[in-house]
């Protein structure tokens, strides 16, 4: 029993220092010295006793086109001991006949750079072989099929597009509109497709597209999400990859120009084998088609330019309140609804001095969804009121909007109403105010005159009538000695 488990353990000691034998090896590969204009070369990279984590792009050749890559891995069992192989494959098309040149390059492969001399490449008339790429299966060393022909890698026909959607081809100013850009995919279609950078080319297309005269809202869209639907009839599964509303500034046309979208399209091998890469890596740029959003005026009015666009309601947190005079209490009157809640400015407020308002406290909540921008926006008010009685609050605030729906102006009064009680203290309101105007410079200004030849002139004024209340002093007395 226990020499067999030292068999054991001996055997297992072997077999560990049989694996570090077959140490990480990284080897590339170059195509052949001459081939057809309807062949194409490659650029082959393999790792041995690891996986490929992480790769930098190939060299571009001259004179050739990048095809797409491809990958295999493989597992050898040789005299009981186990090896495996992780390849990476860059195919290249040439675009014409010559003699072209690859010169020295690296390729950084899991972090480490692995270099290759590069060669001469001699490009020849197009022949009628039917080995369309240098691609081979890991797998015919093992099983002798190394000389077989290579796999044909054909493009299936996609049924695929590309679009933008605006929900509306016509608002007002201020009036949102949403857009939204998506690939569909039919669900019979058969081609296989992969999103290929959708963060970078986002950040193109918004350049392009974001008007410059509207207010964006983004949806921001983080995990493109299958979604199925019909069109026409038929179905289709929809991957949303921009959504946002935009609110214009401005009358006149915004353009949502013509957008481009690329994706991975595989191509796939004509004759699948068990062991090896069926598929080769290729883009297709899909394009949407321009959408116009014309973008009418208010009608008159005198606060066109400054009120708010959409449907709204009033919110407000209590409908009847008891309260003292002077004795302070919280009003909150709340904008909810569908728009621009960033745009959303304070209710215009009546001062007298029955009621004292403190600037408010003002919190927001926009929500993004449903194609729809919609949220709530709040002014807390801080009140007293000075004398006994009920108050209406419709007589204090209210808020004027413009209603896209109905296309009219509207104004948002309060229905809440304070019921006051307690002695007046109307008179020690206005005593705590401010009086203004003049009484405000009577603390500021100097008593004394400003200027030197204000003096003189005051002077010269109260000569002139001192010398006159003389004169007429006399002439007085003379009348009465003479009566």
């Amino acid at each position: 029993m226990i020499k067999t488990k030292v068999t054991l353990l001996f055997v297992c000691i072997l077999g560990i220092i049989s694996m570090h034998t077959f140490a990480q090896d990284v080897t590339i590969e170059l195509g052949p010295d001459e081939i057809g204009l309807n062949e194409t070369f490659s650029i082959k990279v393999t790792i041995t006793n690891d996986k490929i984590k992480s790769y930098d792009e190939f060299p571009d050749i001259q004179g050739f086109q990048k095809q797409g890559i491809s990958q295999s891995s493989s597992m050898n069992i040789i005299n009981g001991q186990v090896s495996s192989t992780n390849s990476i494959i860059q195919y290249y098309k040439p675009t014409r006949k010559g003699e072209f040149t690859l010169s020295r390059f690296s390729v950084k492969i899991n972090g480490n750079d692995f270099s290759s001399p590069g060669k001469t490449i001699n490009v020849t008339d197009a022949r009628s072989t039917q080995r369309q790429s240098n691609a081979f299966d890991p797998f015919d060393d093992l099983f002798g099929r190394r000389d077989r022909e290579e796999p044909e890698f054909i493009e299936i026909e996609d049924d695929a597009f590309f679009a933008s959607s605006i929900d509306k081809e016509e608002v007002f100013v201020g009036e949102g509109f949403n857009v939204s850009l998506a690939f569909y995919m039919s669900e019979s279609n058969q081609a296989p497709f992969q999103f290929y950078e959708p963060g970078r080319q986002l950040d193109e297309i918004l350049k392009k597209m974001k008007p410059s005269n509207a207010w964006e809202e983004n949806f921001n869209i983080t995990n493109i999400q299958p979604e199925r639907v019909t069109l026409n009839g038929k179905n289709w599964i929809k991957y949303k990859v921009y959504e946002a509303t935009f609110f214009p500034f401005s009358e006149g046309q915004i353009t949502i120009p013509s957008i481009a979208w690329e994706m991975i399209k595989y191509k796939v091998a004509r004759n699948p084998t068990f062991f090896g890469s069926n598929r080769l890596e290729d883009f297709k740029t899909f394009y949407s088609s321009a959408k116009q959003v014309k973008v009418k005026p208010l009608p008159q009015h005198p606060l066109r330019n400054e009120v708010s666009v959409g449907v709204y309601q009033l919110r407000e947190n209590f409908s009847n309140l008891e309260a003292q005079t002077g004795e302070g209490f919280t009003y909150n009157f709340g904008i909810s609804g569908e728009g621009n809640i960033n745009s959303i400015s304070a209710p215009k407020t009546k001062q007298f001095h029955k009621l004292n308002t403190f600037d408010p406290n003002v919190r927001q909540q926009v929500n993004r969804g449903m194609g729809k921008i919609r949220g709530i926006k709040e002014f807390n008010y801080y009140l007293t009121i000075n004398e006994p009685g009920e108050v209406r609050l419709e007589d204090h605030f209210e808020w004027i909007y413009f209603n896209p729906v109905e296309a009219r102006y509207d104004t948002l009064r309060p229905k809440a109403i304070v019921q006051v009680s307690g002695e007046s203290k109307v008179n020690q309101a206005i005593s705590k105010q401010r009086l203004g105007g003049i009484y405000d410079l009577i603390e500021l200004e100097s008593n004394k005159l400003s200027y030197q030849r204000y003096k003189y002139y005051f002077s010269i004024l109260i000569n002139l009538l001192l010398v006159g209340s003389v004169i007429l002093l006399a002439v007085l007395i003379m009348k009465r000695g003479n009566g």
